[in-house]
């Protein structure tokens, strides 16, 4: 019987490491079950808020990281875009319970969107092992979450400005550019930094774990 290792360089994200049926049929079943999954994790993670002053912090951020990783980039994206999808048609699977087109033609809709290439960049570069070691993982989600708030502050930025600029000035916003800013990037740049980080020590940490039940198996 082959080993985990031996089987490494098959397989190359977490996910992969589910044993695949022969038919081809039931290969896709499993594939879309674990897609499936990733969508429900991010939805759970989603939930997950802490409140602060300005805006709340989710768990939406680390778990697009954490299912981009384990998924590889196509199944990653298929999940969050299935995340949009039931998000938008009414389930309430968005940050606080939130669902419906409104959220995702929103404020907050460019981040949503963000999520999906972020998910398929970061399971991209799982796919070549960027993964693996915990500087390589940090790398890899520091910049999936780059991308996350490359997507989503321009799309903010022309939501502001479409409100105008007495409405800024209202919020104590003298431009949309502040607005942006001080509510779309300022708060949420450490978090960021500390879920890249935690995403950082789980992946490789499973990875390691792997690695030490193959060692067992080869005794």
């Amino acid at each position: 019987m082959s080993s985990f290792a031996s089987a490494l360089p098959r397989r190359r994200v977490l996910a992969d490491l589910i044993a695949r049926p022969s038919s081809r049929a039931l290969a896709l079943a499993v594939d879309a079950g674990v897609v499936v999954a990733g969508t429900i994790f991010v939805a759970l993670l989603a939930q997950v808020t802490i409140p602060l002053p300005i805006v709340p912090i989710t768990g939406q951020t680390l778990a697009v990281l954490v299912v981009g990783a384990s998924l590889g980039a196509v199944r990653a994206a298929s999940a969050l875009l299935l995340y949009a999808f039931v998000g938008v048609v009414g389930l309430p699977v968005f940050s606080e319970g939130a669902s419906g087109p409104g959220v995702l033609f929103g404020s907050t809709g460019g981040f949503i969107v963000g999520f999906i290439v972020s998910a398929a960049l970061v399971g991209w570069m799982s796919e070549r092992q960027w993964d693996r070691r915990f500087v390589k993982a940090l790398v890899t989600f520091v910049v999936g979450t780059v991308v996350t708030f490359a997507v989503g502050l321009p799309w903010l930025f022309v939501w502001f400005s479409a409100i105008g600029a007495e409405t800024y000035t209202a919020w104590g916003y003298a431009t949309a550019l502040q607005g942006t800013i001080e509510s779309g990037l300022l708060p949420f740049i450490l978090p960021g930094v500390v879920k890249a980080v935690i995403a950082a020590a789980l992946i490789p940490g499973a990875w390691a774990l792997v690695r030490a039940l193959d060692t067992r198996k080869g005794r």
